[in-house]
């Protein structure tokens, strides 16, 4: 547990659905994920995090970007370093966890990597965690494993369940602290009177 247990989740409605209090029940939770939000909105917004002064951010955003506006790579790079280097020179103490931009439709998966790229390539300049979720949630095809969604880009119990198996993990190591112990998942036995 950090000195500072605000805990702040920014971004967009796959944020917002989160019920992060329950999840992190430890933490003084602040949702601010707002359906519909771009790079840009959450760029407008920042002065709404700085005055939580929270000891941890967690961001994920740019999906928006590229579904209903049709902002260029390039443009959602250059947002998120943005929202990046306010947030760093604004909260210097605070632990910054930057996940990666999640898969939607196959259709949108060489812009995605490509965002992914940059933005995890960027991140340590301004002492930022990275976590890649590209490799829980994807398919090979590279879309939002179907399983996980009902739509192709909001996630159902199972997308959620899927996110905090990596989310979980990766705010222990921005902690530095010792990994839980987590259960041993089996396969279901295909004939269990065996």
């Amino acid at each position: 547990m950090p000195e500072n247990p605000t805990l702040v989740f920014l971004g967009d409605s796959l944020t917002a659905h989160g019920r992060w209090q329950e999840w992190f029940p430890d933490y003084d939770v602040h949702n601010l994920g707002v359906g519909g939000d771009t790079t840009d909105d959450v760029r407008a917004r920042l002065d709404d995090v700085v005055a939580l002064n929270p000891g941890t951010v967690v961001l994920l955003i740019g999906t928006n970007d590229l579904g209903n506006k049709r902002r260029s790579v390039e443009h959602v790079v250059q947002n998120i370093e943005t929202i990046l280097a306010v947030l760093r020179a604004e909260l210097p103490d605070a632990e910054i966890l930057l996940e990666s931009v999640m898969p939607r439709g196959a259709e949108f998966a060489d812009e995605v990597r490509e965002i992914n790229r940059h933005i995890w390539q960027f991140a340590s300049s301004v002492r930022t965690h990275y976590l890649d979720l590209w490799p829980a949630l994807a398919t090979a095809e590279g879309e939002l494993n179907p399983e996980y969604t009902d739509d192709g880009l909001h996630l159902n119990e199972q997308g959620y369940r899927a996110w905090l198996d990596e989310l979980e993990p990766a705010l222990e190591r921005v902690y530095g602290l010792p990994p839980k112990s987590r259960p041993i998942r089996l396969p279901e036995l295909r004939n269990p009177h065996i």
